[in-house]
């Protein structure tokens, strides 16, 4: 029997469901799809989700979680929902900017101002 572990914690903090990380390197290909599933089905059943990840315990980022952020964010949008992003450190938002991902995603530096921002 294998035994699955939440890669994601969720709150319900104003009616926003925030989701924060358990990890601080989302680089394993297995993780990565678990995380993808757990956000997939958080998202499948809520019209209207008011979602924000936070990255506040994240390090390190891979390019194939990036594209799960680009995933979810489609999802959310077809469900009429917002999708917010807070708490990224310097070095992983130097990827968003390269990859002008800045522009399609909203960024708070704190999760209270994300919260605020609904």
């Amino acid at each position: 029997m294998t035994e699955e572990r939440s890669h994601l914690t969720v709150t319900n903090r104003k009616g926003v469901s925030l989701v924060e990380f358990a990890d601080r390197k989302i680089l394993d290909e297995l993780c990565i799809a678990e995380i993808r599933d757990q956000l997939s089905k958080l998202v499948a059943n809520m019209e209207g989700v008011r979602l924000l990840l936070s990255f506040k315990n994240v390090e390190h980022l891979s390019s194939a979680a990036i594209g799960v952020l680009i995933t979810l964010n489609k999802q959310v949008a077809e469900r009429a929902g917002t999708l917010k992003l807070s708490d990224i450190t310097p070095q992983i938002y130097e990827v968003f900017k390269i990859t002008r991902l800045y522009r399609i995603f909203d960024i708070y530096d704190t999760a209270e101002e994300a919260i605020s921002a609904f």
